[in-house]
């Protein structure tokens, strides 16, 4: 079974020793990502909801390299700086989501650069994904 590593179509410096992404099969596993700015590095800090939002978009991105959409994702980790703002982040979360339900863990977590919100993805490979 090939391991194809992928780098996000849009980020231009690394952050660190990991792929943004990784085809096994059938499946495709997105790195944890946030609310960076891809082509400068530079983190976008705003509210919780912006923030999810944008790391979303920022997943998107490496789900479209391999013909994923956002209803081919199965199971989302989320990880928030203060899970107080749950109920904030999950309002941005389910509108990005619009009536598809993935699995889901989101817990407190100790993040760097002072982002609020980091998440990594699992989707299911689309038959026409034409993984090489």
């Amino acid at each position: 079974m090939p391991r194809i590593e992928l780098k996000h179509p849009e980020r231009q410096t690394l952050t660190g020793g990991y792929a943004d992404g990784v085809v096994l099969g059938d499946w495709l596993y997105v790195s944890g990502q946030g609310p960076l700015d891809l082509a400068s590095g530079q983190v976008i800090h705003g509210s919780i909801e912006e923030e999810t939002l944008r790391t979303l978009e920022n997943i998107q991105a490496v789900l479209a390299q391999y013909g994923c959409s956002k209803a081919d994702v199965a199971k989302c980790g989320c990880f928030l700086a203060d899970i107080t703002d749950f109920a904030d982040f999950d309002r941005a979360y389910t509108q990005f989501f619009a009536g598809i339900r993935p699995a889901r863990t989101t817990v407190q977590a100790g993040l760097g650069l002072g982002i609020k919100v980091e998440i990594d993805a699992v989707a299911h490979l689309p038959q026409n994904a034409g993984v090489k």
